[in-house]
């Protein structure tokens, strides 16, 4: 890690400053949308926009980087990001907040592909997977800082608006004033949707409804909490917590999928997810509590994302693993677009229980879905499976491939120690 620390180090601070920005404004605007008199569906939609944005950004960044390069669409989307966030005081609209979601959404999905591109390039095989596990906890601690922040401001004045523009803005120098020379830019052409869904259709469906899960904890995090009449502080603890939820379960979930069929864990991590949405629904009131229910659904849904990756990987031969990435990211993406949307609608419609249930009945329909597909085929067997890798619902294709490099070299060290200890075992007998 020491070396990942050294080698990547000024990468990850201008990261670190780029999540904290963008972790901000998220919560920011679901508070200060109530403020300004908007409606819970005219947020939702306002909230809904960055992941549109985004989708269509993951397909686009990598078209821009190869036609104009790294440094320039780095250079250009941050300075749209900047401007952005700080016109969302100035015009108090719906409909404008909406565009500039759409258009942050898509800045800072092609600035993840490109500082993830030098993240993948400086990294070495030795310690990518390393790198990766500093990189998602990098991404955490920023937004877990950016609660902090939103904590000690005022979210109806223009500073906390100014505060995530000026560290997007600085964020940029570590990364372009240290950058190694620019990488190769290559992804792989994506799996198509048919073979992908014939390959793992838990993994299909599982994504498409945890994007929506993950979209709405992420979107509407703050606009629930303002709606239960929590305080600002209240409310930066409550989506702290979330997070703090994502990064706590992700190793011992990691390690017991490792350990047992894959569709067990993502039947028991979703129904411990949805089992925690329905105490929200069943007991609002109680704010120790909302946040015990916070920690676990956040806890649940985040390694959701890397199970399912996980179990599509255990049917796929290792040179078409990276192809899947996309496909799944892309599905992902689609229904994260419409996870803030149906939020917004059943809290406008019946109140703050509207999130929690929201949640209940996604995860509740992935733990169905895993134990319906255990009954139509057998499961792989423990020694044959890949590796589980921890990775962000939020990741870009670029990471996606990173994550699924990674899971093939622990396959292939996992292969050759198997080959020395029957070898050694054979020698014995001999």
């Amino acid at each position: 890690m020491k070396q990942v620390l050294a080698s990547s180090s000024p990468l990850l601070l201008g990261i670190l400053l780029l999540m904290i920005g963008n972790g901000l404004q998220g919560s920011l605007l679901g508070v200060r949308g109530g403020l300004e008199g908007f409606s819970t569906l005219e947020i939702s939609i306002v909230m809904s926009g960055y992941f549109l944005g985004f989708l269509g950004g993951s397909r686009a960044a990598p078209l821009l980087i190869r036609r104009v390069g790294h440094v320039r669409v780095f250079a250009a989307l941050g300075s749209f990001i900047s401007a952005a966030l700080i016109l969302f005081p100035v015009v108090a609209d719906p409909w404008v907040w909406t565009a500039l979601r759409v258009l942050l959404g898509f800045c800072f999905s092609g600035v993840y592909v490109t500082s993830e591109s030098w993240l993948n390039n400086a990294a070495s095989n030795e310690v990518r997977g390393k790198a990766l596990s500093a990189y998602m906890l990098v991404q955490m601690v920023g937004i877990v800082v950016a609660q902090w922040i939103l904590s000690q401001g005022d979210p109806s004045g223009f500073v906390l608006f100014i505060v995530p523009s000026v560290l997007v803005s600085i964020s940029f120098a570590p990364i372009l004033l240290s950058v190694t020379p620019t990488p190769a830019f290559e992804t792989s052409k994506p799996m198509t949707f048919k073979k992908l869904f014939e390959v793992s259709p838990l993994g299909c469906v599982g994504m498409f409804l945890m994007g929506g899960v993950f979209a709405s904890q992420m979107a509407m995090g703050a606009v629930y909490a303002t709606q239960a009449g929590f305080s600002l502080g209240q409310i930066s603890t409550f989506i702290a917590a979330i997070y703090i939820g994502a990064v706590a379960f992700q190793m011992p979930i990691g390690w017991i999928s490792d350990h047992i069929d894959r569709r067990k864990a993502i039947f028991g991590v979703a129904g411990m997810g949805t089992v925690a949405c329905l105490v929200g629904i069943l007991i609002p009131g109680n704010y120790v509590l909302v946040l015990g229910i916070a920690f676990v659904a956040g806890g649940a849904a985040n390694p959701l994302y890397s199970l399912l990756i996980a179990h599509t990987n255990d049917y796929l031969d290792p040179e078409d693993m990276a192809a899947s990435s996309g496909g799944l990211l892309f599905i992902n993406g689609v229904g994260a677009v419409g996870g803030p949307l149906i939020a917004g609608w059943l809290m406008g419609n019946i109140g703050p229980r509207g999130y929690w249930l929201m949640q209940a009945v996604l995860m509740g329909g992935v733990a169905a879905y895993a134990l319906w597909r255990m009954t139509r085929r057998a499961a792989v067997p423990v020694d044959e499976t890949t590796s589980y890798v921890a990775v962000m619902p939020s990741a870009s294709p670029v990471v996606g491939e990173i994550a699924q490099e990674v899971a093939i070299e622990r396959a292939e060290e996992a292969s050759h120690e198997d080959e020395q200890i029957t070898g050694l075992k054979t020698a014995d007998e001999a």
